[in-house]
């Protein structure tokens, strides 16, 4: 190659990064193998060339890789990158995919593939697992996961290609894109056209339709027993606001029924709880704000005469095989602004003063009720071993005016937090790829240093998230996360699930129930300590107060991450 269009030129595996920097990309979260070296010597290129790179961070295990960029997202609302080993690699971080897919994550999802050719080509097989790596479709690990997928061919593709899978990615609804990268095509020269440029083509945003805003508007202002059904926020900052004042104005229960995000504060006299059923029971209009399932259909029988209207990225799933809620309406759009729009719309209609003063009274005294019932429930907890309540409302009191956010997996249930900012809580994605939560809250903390983040989990999550791997990394990159074990040595979303299904069988009267138990529990302060963090282990619901505020301090002056080992009361004793 003649040295001008080398000058003009660069290794596709130092392209890519430079690309992605000129999409808005961060962070490239990896995980490296056999399949890296065009990569990394293609990036030690770019950057003697001075090219602007977004930071590549080594993340030993591809499932806190995908899962770092997952909570990354859900803090900045800017997508990320994840670089992963061949098919081995990704594999690791399949379940990671398939929980972004599962709460419309975008992220660009890439992995290197074996080498195509045996010889004769630079970057060809060189050792045995070039062979032991190959799939006649490595794609298909996170096909059903990804918005779009496709091998990178040649080495000019990269700008192109970046740019498609950027705006895919973007588009409503939001998901992972995969890319698949040749080992080979990376060591190709490609040209520097495009790749410090952002991208030529633009997300798709969809909107609702003037007709069906309308339409349930009408139908939200005419009801008598509304209920709003919210499960994964209001979107944004402006719209958490809104909603809160709008379900007040017009005196609407809205319940966070397996919400994995919070839609309004915790005490806002509309939000009724996580229990929905029997206000389900009474609705004549249901508004679905972004939920997935909102309610049990062997548990709720609706009213005949019922209208239920569906609001979301993706109003009726359409990625999901089964899913036969109701939707007499449909608005689709992106969260936040198609709540803007509903609002707005509800403002000119016709409103029944009487029956919404009425409704309002009613609502909120169900909704001061079931919060004292909340509060004093977890009060009870607090002698011997916790329970989870207990545990939740310390940390509710401990954050309580501060910028925080919990990242729960099976670890402290909302009510007790009390929280009342957006983004102040997050929970596992419905799809139950455990191991999230502590990598999440990770990448939470790497969006945002100055927030204040936990990770709360259960000892079988803790487990499934490599902590060995989250420590360091937590160290590695100063993320001084507080991670709380919520430590019952079981299972205890299994238990609950066999007894749930089984509520007068064998497992609601036994003492051991096969295939929960994880005794005896590891002295989980020892890994952590392995990476330099602060760790406490309490069994005394009375010192966990103070051992919350001890957290708080070294996080936030030390900047130094934490675990808090935390004895619980086993499934059994509830």
């Amino acid at each position: 190659m003649p040295e001008d269009d080398k000058n003009d030129s660069i290794t596709a595996g130092g392209a890519i990064f430079g690309k992605l920097k000129a999409l808005g990309v961060d962070y490239v979260f990896a995980n490296s193998g056999t399949d890296f070296p065009p990569i990394i010597e293609g990036l030690i290129e770019a950057t003697h060339s001075g090219v602007d790179l977004p930071v590549p961070v080594t993340v030993p295990h591809e499932m806190a890789a995908v899962s770092m960029a997952h909570g990354f997202f859900q803090i900045s609302g800017r997508m990320q990158a994840v670089m992963l080993h061949t098919n081995v690699g990704l594999s690791n971080g399949a379940t990671g995919a398939i929980n972004a897919s599962c709460d419309h994550i975008p992220m660009m999802l890439m992995s290197g593939r074996t080498p195509v050719m045996e010889k004769d080509r630079f970057g060809a097989r060189t050792v045995p697992i070039g062979w032991g790596q190959e799939m006649f479709d490595q794609t298909a690990l996170v096909r059903e996961a990804s918005k779009w997928d496709y091998e990178l061919r040649f080495p000019e593709q990269v700008s192109e290609l970046f740019d498609r899978g950027w705006a895919i990615a973007n588009s409503t609804p939001k998901g992972p894109i995969y890319l698949s990268l040749p080992r080979e095509v990376l060591c190709g020269q490609t040209p520097r056209e495009g790749l410090d440029q952002s991208s030529i083509m633009a997300p798709v945003v969809a909107a609702p339709d003037p007709v069906s805003l309308k339409r349930a508007a009408e139908l939200l202002a005419g009801a008598k027993t509304p209920l709003i059904i919210s499960q994964r926020g209001a979107g944004s900052e402006s719209a958490f606001n809104a909603l809160a004042e709008f379900v007040q104005d017009w005196a609407i229960p809205l319940s966070h029924y397996w919400a994995n995000q919070l839609s309004i504060a915790v005490s806002n006299p509309m939000q009724v709880g996580v229990a929905p059923e029997a206000l389900l029971a009474q609705a004549d209009v249901i508004l679905v704000i972004n939920s997935l399932a909102p309610w049990w259909p062997d548990k709720v029988t609706l009213q005949q005469n019922v209208r239920v209207i569906h609001l979301g990225p993706d109003p009726l799933f359409t990625r999901t095989p089964v899913r036969n809620f109701r939707a007499d309406v449909t608005l689709v759009g992106e969260t936040a602004p198609s709540i803007h729009a509903l609002i707005e719309t509800m403002s000119s209609c016709q409103r029944d003063e009487s029956l919404i003063a009425t409704r309002r009274e009613k609502i909120t005294a169900l909704s001061h009720e079931n919060r004292e019932a909340v509060f004093k429930a977890a009060e009870s907890g607090r002698l011997g071993p916790m329970s989870k309540e207990w545990v939740s409302l310390c940390l509710g009191r401990a954050i309580k005016g501060r910028k925080a956010s919990v990242f729960h997996e099976l670890g402290c249930p909302l009510l007790p937090l009390d929280l009342d900012q957006h983004l102040s809580y997050f929970q596992e994605p419905h799809s139950g790829g455990l191991g999230w939560g502590f990598p999440a809250a990770l990448g939470a903390q790497l969006a945002d240093r100055e927030r204040l983040i936990f990770a709360t989990m259960g000892d079988g999550s803790y487990m499934f998230a490599n902590p060995t791997v989250c420590h360091q990394i937590a160290e590695a990159m100063e993320l001084p996360v507080i991670v709380l074990v919520l430590n019952n040595e079981e299972w205890g979303a299994v238990r609950s699930s066999v007894e749930g299904l089984y509520s007068k069988g064998h497992a609601v009267k036994s003492n051991q129930v096969p295939l929960t138990s994880l005794k005896p529990s590891p002295d989980f302060t020892r890994t952590a300590e392995a990476s330099r963090a602060y760790t406490e282990t309490v069994t005394q619901g009375a010192d966990l107060p103070d051992a919350l505020d001890r957290a708080i301090r070294v996080a936030t002056e030390e900047k130094r991450h934490v675990l808090l080992n935390i004895a619980i009361e086993p499934a059994a004793a509830h």
